[in-house]
């Protein structure tokens, strides 16, 4: 299936869409993330389709709060819709994000084979966010939250949650 990975969004509300942060992960923002596939101006208002990173992502509740937040506090009426399909992909997080996110302390998602070779164990391919050695082994497939790993650094010996390459 061919995802389109440019969201539809009227160019002037991307200044107002890039104050919103992320819940739990404050460095990066919705466009960061790339959970926002639509923002358009339509009859005075201002309509949001936004994709959750994984079904059930508690953070979504807060994201849909705070981006109404952000319109009311610019003086327009937000509406935010959660679209499940296509399902959110780590493709669409923006290069900047993921730069932020090492930067941070997370490690950035990697390629979809490089991630299953990472999470099996089977390479060490992670990079440390600390030291940035690949001397690191996964500790639980689960990190602080579900759709991070957390992997510890056998050279420094820090740990540090890896983002989950999701297809």
């Amino acid at each position: 299936m061919n995802i389109d990975l440019q969201p539809n969004i009227d160019k002037e509300l991307i200044p107002i869409l890039d104050e919103v942060a992320d819940p739990e992960i404050p460095v990066l923002t919705v466009l960061d993330l790339g959970v926002i596939r639509e923002a358009i101006m339509k009859d005075g208002k201002v309509l949001i389709k936004l994709t959750p990173t994984y079904s059930g992502c508690p953070a979504m509740d807060v994201i849909g709060d705070d981006l109404k937040a952000a319109f009311k506090k610019n003086k327009m009426e937000a509406e935010v819709e959660l679209v499940l399909s296509p399902a959110w992909t780590t493709d669409w997080m923006s290069e900047n994000g993921k730069r932020k996110m090492e930067e941070y302390g997370i490690a950035a998602p990697l390629d979809e084979t490089a991630d299953k070779e990472a999470l099996l164990g089977n390479k060490r391919i992670v990079k440390c966010t600390n030291c940035g050695s690949t001397n690191t082994k996964l500790v639980s497939q689960f990190g602080s939250t579900a759709c991070k790993a957390l992997f510890q650094c056998e050279d420094c010996q820090e740990p540090f949650d890896y983002f989950k390459c999701l297809k």
